[in-house]
């Protein structure tokens, strides 16, 4: 028999699903019954090679768990990537039945790699990690507005709402210390991350908040998770220039901040991107290679369990 793929669409009642090659599809309620049936009729299939969850805004969360604790092969697939997937087979009507379709197929076509979800202190700590850049964003966005403020009490009113988000960042900063130091394995592990010079706090529990399959992937695999990984539009004699996207856009953020430091302050790194700066690249591409190279260093010393070793 084929291998079986089975694909979920997700809303906020209901749970539609579809089976391939089969054909099979039912649909369920996003309700503590409803997971269980879908996990006895998902868990009865033979020959289940994937079950692919589209993320929808958090609503998918509870269903992967389940699906997952059920010792299930899970996936959460990207939905624009399932919406060009779509649009790629002429499919553009849009319902959940047709989107269980879909998503099904796309994971029979691309095969994604189940991963293991994160545990419940890892997603609390990704939570207090995703609120920090909210505030972080907030207060680069007032600071801007109080730089054109004319009228004094729009600046009183501005200052305030610094003063209160300032004492928020600092309370979620003493809150993930309390975590990361309270945990073992996190303190071990962000120690690990930090032995590397132009690493800190932010860099290293945004990783292990964010990417917690940081040591278990390969170079290659690591760098595309972060949407770090190059590709070239390219036809016939003609080719484009090579583009970075995707991913996880929150740790490609850090870490294109950690190549700036560490394109400083790391030797190694530092001698690595001028040597790309005297080849000729512009600054803004040596910058992103030192941003993927220190991932893959970062990667392997999780992997190895070895603090960063000066040469």
């Amino acid at each position: 028999m084929d291998a079986l793929f089975v694909g979920i669409d997700v809303s906020k009642d209901r749970l539609d699903v579809h089976v391939v090659p089969t054909g099979q599809s039912f649909a369920v309620a996003r309700d503590g019954e409803g997971l269980a049936e879908l996990n006895r009729q998902v868990g009865g299939l033979p020959e289940l090679a994937l079950v692919a969850v589209e993320a929808t805004g958090g609503f998918e969360t509870v269903v992967a768990a389940s699906l997952a604790g059920a010792g299930l092969p899970v996936a959460v697939v990207n939905a624009a990537q399932v919406r060009n997937f779509a649009l790629a087979l002429g499919k553009r009507a849009k319902t959940d039945p047709i989107d269980a379709v879909v998503i099904a197929r796309f994971a029979q076509a691309t095969r994604p790699q189940p991963r293991p979800l994160p545990d419940e202190q890892t997603t609390a700590l990704a939570d207090l990690v995703a609120r920090r850049r909210q505030i972080v964003q907030m207060i680069v966005a007032e600071q801007h507005r109080l730089r054109h403020a004319t009228l004094r009490r729009l600046r009183r009113s501005i200052e305030r709402l610094l003063t209160a988000l300032q004492k928020e960042l600092n309370e979620i900063d003493t809150t993930l210390d309390e975590m990361v130091r309270n945990s073992p394995a996190w303190r071990h592990n962000e120690d690990l991350l930090r032995s590397v010079p132009g690493v800190g706090p932010i860099i290293a529990r945004t990783l292990l908040a964010e990417m917690p399959e940081i040591g278990t992937l390969t170079r290659r695999q690591i760098a595309a998770l972060a949407g770090l990984a190059p590709w070239t539009r390219q036809s016939g004699t003609w080719k484009g220039k090579s583009f970075i996207g995707g991913g996880r856009s929150s740790v490609r953020a850090v870490l294109y901040l950690g190549a700036l430091a560490a394109g400083r302050f790391n030797p190694a790194l530092r001698t690595f991107r001028q040597r790309l700066v005297d080849a000729g690249k512009p600054r803004i591409v040596a910058c992103v290679a030192v941003a993927r190279k220190l991932l893959t260093i970062l990667n392997a010393i999780i992997r190895d369990q070895t603090p960063w070793q000066t040469a």
